[in-house]
Formats: structure tokens, C-alpha cells, sequence
């Protein structure tokens, strides 16, 4: 299928009401979509849900979810990005279908690890469960119909027979309750979450699930589906990572960093190498404040040490002069002397900074990059302590930082549900005193920047960014993908399409 606005349109025509295709504003992604898709429209789609999954994941840490907070931020963001956010007016065709493509195109890119599937699952659950609680009864019932689970209500006469058995099993509900609620005879396989909360009377294999609770039966419904899915999709790995069009950009999706790349700032030259010891204990992140330390410690770290701390400073201003008169003075305190840093390690700072070999203007790890690749072995300072570091040796270094016991609790316990982001977000409330900081932590250099501002009441240097809100897409060998397969790839015009991706979905 062409995949132009007008093609789709006259599509729609000869196949009838375009409605037919999206039915409902919620689905749960049973069929891939099978039209081809032009790169642009592939990258739109896909950085714009991705966006909006880690919107998720950080509502669900800093709120309770479902409270009126929660779901006022929940759809602005979704209104914001142009996602389906409940059941809007009939004509919402171009949500819904951005809605199921981009669900798609994630599902390839978080296929790819135990890690990235849970991730991708837990945040698809709970934008499900949001869009779910938000239907009217009436359409919850169409919904149910519509995906096959349409339970059997069961009559007045046999409600009546059970009032005293339903009211009594039934949390919250009086007789009076009972008969204003509909209740469903649901088997014991789809209710056992519920069975076991003891939140269900249970008959002869079947529980009556009050309709108020249908929801917890379609949740783990989706889950299973959805679950299964990123599994047979983990399959197609073979294939997809030999397509040449697709495994560059999954690749950037699954690592990717959707905010400014910190390249170009106003303030470079401004800092002075005199200011790097206070600025590191005052407003460095933990993996850079981690890896100065160790390099004044020792006066040395190796090249992936280097390679984090050194692109860290060149985004907080450190000029080229700067960058190799504070390396050569720090080594030259250890076991390198002059000659050896000019002759061995100079050039790769030169090299950071797009003076040497491809003259790249390499950019600043953002944290996600830092997350997922090149985990610190013995001997190694880089990485995100967060995710790298040993629970108790983290603690020790917290309280070591002076957190309160409760702070050092709260970050453990973001670590221990794998959220390294939000854990590094609440070392930043709690060295600053602040109890939201208002924003989403994603990239090492936006907590030197939000702390500068903090900390000089506002007045930190703005920096410039080539391109706030997109991909970090500077052509740079240290991500997953080089300058030949970044989403806009040179190589690969950008109204070119992409077809068949229906086929890394399906048995073979």
C-alpha cells in the first residue's frame, strides 16, 4: 500500500468507513500494520511514543497512579504528542494509526534484550491501564466485545440468589451495592489475581467479578497477549538485525536519548580548570562526580572512563586548550610523563573534539547510552553507579555523600525496580534540597545544566542545541551506529519507504 495521505484516504474510501479500520481508541496490537511507511514518518512516530513511554515511567514513580495528578499530566502529554487519549470524537483516524504503528516500531526495538522487553511492557501496561479506566461503561463493554472477551453478565434472578455470598466476598460492596453493580461470571483462569487479593466470590470453578474490577482481568489479559508477542517478535532477530534499513535505526530506539545533544553552548571556555573540583562535588552527576574522583585518586582512567568524563566536560564548556592542559597535568601526576600523554593520548582528545581523523564533533553520553552499553569491568569507573554498582557499595558511597537514610532508601529502592534514571533524579532532589525537580533526568550534562540554574537562582548560561527535543543524531563512532545508519542516513533518502515489517511479526 502507498502510504501517502491521499492514497490512504482513497484506500479508506473503497474499502468503506475508514472508522472500520480503528474501531476503538484502545486495541491490543493483535495485527502489525501492513502498510509501508517512509522513513520520516518511521522516525516521527517512533521518537514521539518513546517520548511518551519514559513520560510514563516517571509519572508512575513521582505519582500515584491513577490520582487525578497523574492523569491530568498523563493527557496533556498524550494530547501534546497527538496519541489517542480517550474516546475521542469518531474521526480520530490519524491518532489511532499513529498509535498502532508506533507500537509496532517500538516492539522491534525493545525486543532486543530481557531488559528492554520488561521496560517496554511495563510502561505499555500502564498507558493501557490509564486509557482502559478512562472509557465509559458503555464502551468498556464494546471494547470487551470487540477483543473477545465478552464475559456473561449474569441475570437479576441469580444476583438476587447470591446477594449474601457476593456482598460478603466483595470488598466495599453492601446488598444495596450489589444490586446497583453488574457483576460477571468470569472462569477462575482469567480471575486469579483477583481471587487471590480475595476480592471475588468463587462458584464451582467461576468467580463474579463486579464490574468495577473487570479491569484487573483485561490488564492481565494484555499482558499475557502483548508478552508473548515480544517474545515471537525476539525471534525475528536474525532477520531484522541482516535488514540493512532496519537495524540501524532500532538500534538508535532502543538506546536512544530524545532530548538536546549539548554540542554547541554560549558558556564554553567560561568554566576554569580551578572551578572542576567544587563544580564536581556541587553539581556533577554521580557517574561523573564517580569518575573525576577517580581520576584525582589515581591520575589516570581508561579509555572508557575517558570517553564519558572527557565528552561530559567538553558539554559543560571546557574548550580543546583546556580539555589537554586538565588530562596532561592530572596524568603526568601518575606513571605517564609528558612525552608519553603527547604521543599517546592526546590525539583522542584532539579526536573528541572533530580536530583529528573524520574531524567529528563528537557529543556528550546521554544516560541511556551510559545504561546500556559498555558496562564497567575491574578497574573501570565509567557507567551509571545506579545501574553498575553493587547495592551496598552504593549505599556506602550515599552515605558517604551525606543522603539521609530515608533518601538512601528511596534511591535503592528505584534501583531495585531497575529505574536508574529516576534513582539518579532523586540523588538530584536530595543533594539539592528540592522535593520535584519538574523535569525528566536523561543525559548527564541537563543535570550540570539544571543544577547551575538551581544553585545561581536561574542565571546558569543557556546552551544552544542543534536539535532540542530530537534524536541525538551527531554523526559519532561511539554510538551503537555510525555515520552511514543514523535515522536519516545518508545513504537512504528520507521519503524512502519501508515495507514488509509485518513479517518480523508473525510465524513463520
Amino acid at each position: 500500500m502507498e502510504f501517502s495521505r491521499q492514497a490512504r484516504l482513497k484506500h479508506a474510501r473503497l474499502a468503506g468507513d475508514r472508522r472500520e479500520q480503528y474501531p476503538h481508541s484502545l486495541q491490543f496490537y493483535l495485527e502489525p500494520p501492513m502498510e509501508s511507511i517512509s522513513l520520516v514518518e518511521f522516525e516521527s512516530f517512533a521518537v514521539d511514543r518513546l517520548k511518551l513511554l519514559k513520560v510514563i515511567e516517571n509519572l508512575g514513580v513521582s505519582h500515584v497512579r491513577g490520582t487525578d495528578a497523574y492523569k491530568t499530566k498523563l493527557e496533556a502529554e498524550l494530547r501534546k504528542l497527538k496519541f489517542p487519549y480517550r474516546a475521542l470524537a469518531e474521526d480520530d483516524y490519524e491518532t489511532r494509526r499513529k498509535d498502532h504503528i508506533s507500537h509496532f516500531i517500538l516492539r522491534l526495538a525493545y525486543c532486543q534484550s530481557e531488559d528492554l522487553r520488561r521496560w517496554f511492557l511495563q510502561q505499555e501496561m500502564d498507558l493501557f491501564r490509564y486509557r482502559f479506566n478512562e472509557l465509559s461503561e458503555g464502551l468498556m463493554q464494546k471494547f470487551l466485545e470487540h477483543v473477545n472477551l465478552s464475559f456473561e453478565a449474569i441475570g437479576e434472578d441469580l444476583k438476587n440468589e447470591l446477594a449474601n455470598e457476593l456482598s460478603t466476598s466483595t470488598p466495599g460492596f453492601n446488598l444495596t451495592k450489589v444490586k446497583e453493580q453488574m457483576f460477571y461470571k468470569v472462569g477462575l483462569a482469567d480471575a486469579v489475581d483477583l481471587f487471590r487479593a480475595r476480592k471475588v466470590f468463587i462458584k464451582d470453578g467461576f468467580a463474579y467479578v463486579p464490574f468495577k474490577e473487570i479491569h484487573v482481568i483485561v490488564l492481565n489479559n494484555y499482558r499475557t497477549k502483548l508478552s508473548k508477542a515480544l517474545a515471537l517478535t525476539a525471534r525475528s532477530l536474525p532477520s531484522i538485525q541482516s535488514d540493512e534499513r532496519l537495524q540501524p535505526l532500532l538500534n538508535h530506539l532502543s538506546h536512544s536519548y530524545v532530548g538536546p545533544d549539548y554540542s554547541v553552548q554560549k558558556n564554553t571556555g567560561k568554566i576554569s580548570l580551578e572551578q572542576i573540583d567544587a563544580l564536581s562535588v556541587k553539581s556533577f552527576p554521580l557517574c561523573m562526580r564517580q569518575l573525576h574522583r577517580a581520576l584525582r585518586d589515581s591520575h589516570h582512567l581508561r579509555h572508557g572512563g575517558r570517553m564519558q568524563y572527557g565528552l561530559f566536560l567538553k558539554g559543560i564548556g571546557l574548550t580543546l586548550e583546556q580539555a589537554l592542559e586538565f588530562w596532561k597535568k592530572e596524568f603526568i601526576r601518575g606513571k605517564v610523563d609528558a612525552d608519553k600523554f603527547d604521543k599517546g593520548y592526546a590525539y583522542s582528545i584532539r579526536h573528541n573534539y572533530g580536530k583529528e581523523g573524520k574531524r567529528t564533533d563528537y557529543t556528550p553520553y546521554s544516560c541511556m547510552k551510559i545504561i546500556m552499553s559498555n558496562p564497567p569491568s575491574q578497574g573501570d569507573y565509567h557507567g551509571c553507579p545506579f545501574r553498575h554498582s553493587d547495592p551496598e557499595l552504593l549505599k556506602q558511597k550515599l552515605q558517604s555523600y551525606k543522603i539521609s537514610p530515608s533518601g538512601i532508601t528511596q534511591v535503592l529502592e528505584l534501583v531495585k525496580g531497575m529505574h536508574y534514571q529516576l534513582a539518579c533524579q532523586k540523588f538530584f532532589e536530595l543533594t539539592h534540597d528540592v522535593d520535584d525537580i519538574g523535569f525528566s533526568l536523561n543525559h548527564p550534562n541537563q543535570y550540570f545544566t539544571e543544577s547551575q540554574k538551581l544553585l545561581n537562582g536561574g542565571r546558569e548560561l543557556k546552551k544552544e542545541f542543534n536539535n532540542s527535543g530530537n534524536f541525538q543524531q551527531k554523526n559519532n563512532s561511539q554510538e551503537s551506529i555510525n555515520s552511514s545508519s543514523t535515522l536519516t542516513s545518508s545513504n537512504v533518502k528520507t521519503d524512502t519507504e519501508l515495507e514488509g515489517l509485518e513479517a518480523y511479526f508473525t510465524e513463520d
